[in-house]
Order: C-alpha cells, then structure tokens, then sequence
C-alpha cells in the first residue's frame, strides 16, 4: 500500500493537504480539532463572515461533555455552561408530574445547556491552540476526486470585487455544512425523508416568571380534539432569567408571513414550492418574530404571569426528517446536519453531529499518514449510519407522540437521551465477544464507563479512570496481579501492541488494590500502572481474572480480550492499523 504523505502531491509539487473541512460550526469544529489533535494537517473553511450569534442548538449531553472531556477543554464548557436539572411540564395550565435528568453516580456529567455560539467560541479557541484558524467568507463551489486524493474549488468573499478563486488538493473532504449541503449534493447522496408541516418560532428572551432555576419548561393546549394544537418549550439559558424560547408560529403570525414571502417572490408560488428542496433549519426571509409576537404566546400558554424582555434574537424555523444513503464516497464524507436532520426533541441534532466528527475524525488520522487498516475508513459508515437513523426515527416519534411513545423504563430512556448507550458491537473493525463471556461489563463496541478510585504513588488524591485517557488516542489498559510473572506478561503484551501500531497504542495497568510494583522507575514496568484501590475498576469492567481492554480514541471498547493474548490481541490491530 502506498503511503498517501509520500505519493499525493500539488501541482506545484509540494505536499497537499491531509484534510479540508467544510463547515465551522459545532461539528466542523470537531472535526477539525480532533484531526489536528492528532496531528494531522487541517484546513477550515466557513462561507460565513462571522460567527452567528444565535442560541441556536442549546442542550449539551452528558457524552458531549465525556468527549470535550478526552479532548482536553470540557473545562472551558463546564464554566460557560448552566446544569439542566429537569423539565416542569403543564399541559392546559395544570402542572404534570416533573421529568428529572437523574443519571447514575458512574456518570461523569450531567445534563448543561449551552448557547450554540458559545460551543462554537470554546471550540474554535481550542483549534486555535494548534495554530488552526476558521477561513472565513471562504466557499466550496465545486470538487472532484480520484483514486490519490480530492481537488476542491473554493471561493473566497473580496470586498468590492469578485470573488478570488482557490483550487485546493487534499487527501480527504468532509462536508459539515448543514442541511442544505453542498458537499452531500456533489456526491449525489439520497437524502430521503420528509418535513413537517407546521412553522416554529424561536426567541433568546429574558423573563421574569418565579420557576425553579434549571428546568426546562414544556407547555401544551390542547384543542377540541383533545390533541395538542400549541407548545411552548423553554431552555434556561447563561444569565438571569434568560430562555430560549421554542413555540408554534400562530395561525395569523403564519398568514402574515406566506403573504410576505409570496409578495416578496412575485411570482405568486407558495413558501413550500420557492424554498430549498430541504426545508429545514432557520428562515431567513419573512416575517422575523417580534417581541410582541413571544409575548402574546406567552400570554396564552405561560404556567405563570410572565413578562418578557431584552430579545436577543429570533426566527422562524422549519424542521425536517431525513438521512443520507451513505456516509461518505471515496475519500469524501458528511456529518452532522449534511448527513442527518430530524426534530429538535431532546436536543440530539448537534450532539449526535460532534459524536459523527469525533468517530471520522481519529480514523482519518491513521489514513492521512497511510496507517490504517484498509476497512478503517468504511467502519464510519457502518458504525454511524446506524446511529444517524436511530436518532432520526426516536426524534419523529417522539415530536409527533410524546416520550411515551417508546416503552422503556424511564432511566434507560435517560440513558439514551444523554447518548450514552450509542454503540458499535456489530462494527467490521471492533473485536468479536468472547463467546465464553458470562456478558458482564463493557462489550467490545460499547462506551468504556469512567469510574474513580485509581491510585498512583505520586498524587495524594484517588484518580478517575478519564483522567488516565484524556488526551491520548487508542489506551491498552492492562488489568492482572502484581506477581512478577503476571506484570511480565502484561509489559510483553503492551510490547507488541506498540510494535504492531508504530507506536500508536500507549498501555496502562490497573492492579488489584493493595501494595506492589508502583511503576516506571520505582520498581514496576515501563508504562504507567494505577492500583485499583476499592476495586471500582474491576467492578465496573467486570475485570476479576487478568483482562486487556483496547480503548479507541472515541472512547469505545475495541476489544477485551480475557486472558490477553497477543495473538488476539494482533488479530483485533490489524482491522484499524495497517500491519
């Protein structure tokens, strides 16, 4: 196999680009951030000239939190951020029992929300750390690619003249350029599905009602037939008494506008016939809601007397359900809103997009430096393609049904909500299960659960399990005794996972609580060895008799391999790395 740094070259001979970026929103962010995380040469462009400032997607989930985490910055979202602690529900005025977000002690996060441009600033200053920067007022017009590498034709915005044009060569593309893509539209991908009919509103609002702080507020009437004929949804916000405010656009607020926008076309056409063909996402043109306009909803469907006041922005907006064919063509891909778009109900557009960039995102690392395994980049299809219309379908459902319409119990309905049940165990490229497992602990293509209580002989305080991952890529934890030939056999096995990777797997291991070997250079093997103190490790991995556990860089189990042999242990390496 030819390596892509020594083989793909510019016209003018020098190296290309490893990956161009299209998109710098929350998901083209990610994307960008991770690959130079990892090292890899990263261009980002924007057709925007700014940074919009709109509160747009607000809920950030648990695992979100879990992934900025790995990365290195949850820090800076932690401290801009407000906790969601639940939902107060009404419905014709009468207050129903109270959704509490109540996750498991072994969850790390909770539930925040968080302005959409504020994701957008945390993450561009983290990218900046790598010396990367947003291209701004910058275009994809066009690309074509080949069996080396993609050409991509950019446009970038020059004030009083035309637009200066760029051809770009790169080894890869991804399009994370929203709904209405110009990357998924190149590549000719289906975007099958449909649109809802009606139009919301959405209003950044301060208001002064007496609500608990931190819950959302979820209001519905219900009209002659007993269904649900207005809603009004509040997220809190940063600040006090600040929501973003989500209602059903009224009757006459609706008329007003069609009649706007057919005034404004001139020819007479409907809204429906002279949009995009994918009516989804914010309305530029029209009617833009007023103060006046929230308020009057408020009025009407508030659980309190409320005034409103210092807007900040609004609009209105349409919402669709669709999902791409595939994933990606050749050494093109879509993620995030270019790839699936559905109801806002439960805040999991965004989220589900950022976890799409962090997958891609490690795998082509290995494939711009000409390091994986040659199924590696086809494993993104496979494993999100899945999640993409499983999230699809709940949202439709639960937009048109309630969260009743799914019969889990409430805690594993949680669960989901906080994306923390994602997974990959029918995954080409993560190990098959042991078929002699009893199915306790964490299946190969699962989630690795954190936990706490891991000690090292330099720090005074008991460690988490995420402290040890963070900011590093694939983890070999390497769990058995402290008995010479046990750590003998662990050192030998981490030995071969870095001769297999290049050097790309780094090993830990995690010993039974207790006294022994305490590490590189104080008498134990060298890599770093954390003790298992009160046995939470080995609890929550259902680890007893000496196990390997392979963690990808997204934070799912590859493998778990019981006892850890080395020839299984290369039979798992050699489906991502190239060996």
């Amino acid at each position: 196999m030819r390596n892509d740094r020594d083989t793909l070259r510019g016209t003018s001979g020098r190296p290309v680009l490893d990956v161009l970026v299209v998109g710098a929103g929350p998901v083209g962010l990610t994307a960008a951030a991770e690959l130079r995380r990892h090292g890899t040469a990263v261009r980002i462009v924007d057709r925007l000239p700014a940074r919009l400032p709109f509160a747009k997607a607000v809920g950030i989930q648990p695992r979100t939190l879990e992934i900025w985490d790995r990365m290195g910055f949850v820090r800076a979202a932690l401290e801009a951020a407000v906790p969601l602690r639940g939902q107060l529900v009404y419905v014709d005025g009468v207050e129903r029992p109270r959704m509490e977000l109540t996750l498991p002690d072994d969850v790390p996060y909770r539930f925040a929300a968080l302005p959409q441009y504020e994701t957008e600033r945390i993450l561009e200053e983290f990218l900046a750390r790598f010396g990367t920067r947003i291209e701004r007022d910058t275009e994809l017009v066009g690309f074509e690619q080949d069996e080396d590498g993609v050409t991509a034709r950019l446009a970038r915005a020059v004030e009083g003249g035309p637009p200066a044009e760029e051809e770009v060569r790169c080894r890869y593309l991804v399009g994370c350029d929203g709904a209405h893509s110009a990357v998924r539209k190149g590549l000719g991908l289906g975007f099958e599905g449909g649109a809802f009919p009606e139009e919301f509103m959405l209003g950044d609002v301060e208001v002064d009602w007496d609500l608990p702080p931190g819950y959302g507020v979820r209001s519905t009437h219900r009209g002659a037939a007993g269904h649900p004929d207005e809603a009004l949804v509040g997220i809190p916000l940063p600040g006090r008494g600040r929501y973003r405010m989500s209602m059903t656009v009224p009757p006459e607020l609706t008329a007003a506008r069609r009649a706007e926008l057919t005034a404004a076309d001139g020819t007479g056409a409907t809204v429906e016939a002279v949009a995009d063909e994918v009516t989804h996402g914010l309305d530029s043109g029209g009617h833009t809601p007023s103060l006046s306009d929230i308020q009057a909803v408020l009025d009407r469907l508030s659980p309190r007397p409320v005034t409103a006041s210092a807007l900040r922005w609004s609009s209105v907006f349409r919402i669709s359900h669709r999902l791409v064919d595939r994933y990606g063509v050749g050494r093109v891909f879509v993620a995030g809103d270019a790839a699936h778009i559905h109801p806002p109900t439960g805040a999991q557009g965004m989220n589900t997009g950022i976890q799409d960039a962090y997958n891609l995102a490690w795998k082509l690392s290995l494939a711009a430096a000409g390091s994986a395994g040659p199924d590696l980049l086809a494993s993104y299809d496979a494993e999100r393609r899945p999640v993409g219309a499983e999230v699809v379908g709940r949202t439709v459902r639960h937009a048109k049904e309630g969260v009743q319409a799914d019969p889990e119990d409430p805690a594993t309905l949680l669960l989901r909500e906080a994306q923390l049940l994602v997974g990959y165990r029918d995954s080409p490229v993560v190990a098959a299960p042991d078929p002699a497992d009893d199915g306790a602990g964490p299946r190969p293509g699962d989630r690795a659960p954190d936990c706490t209580g891991l000690t090292e002989p330099l720090a005074s305080y008991p460690l988490r399990l995420y402290d040890v991952l963070r900011d590093r890529g694939h983890v070999l934890l390497l769990y058995g005794d402290a008995e010479s030939d046990g750590l003998a056999a662990l050192v030998e096995l981490a030995d071969r996972a870095a001769e297999l990777s290049g050097g790309a797997v780094r090993a830990c291991a995690v010993l039974p609580g207790g006294t022994g070997a305490a590490g590189d250079g104080r008498g134990g093997p060298a890599m770093p060895v954390y003790r298992d103190a009160d046995g939470q490790f080995a609890r929550q991995y259902a680890a007893g008799t000496p196990t390997a556990f392979l963690v990808r860089p997204d934070g799912y189990l590859g493998a778990r391999l019981r006892p850890p042999a080395a020839a299984s242990l290369e039979a798992y390496l050699r489906g991502v790395f190239r060996i």
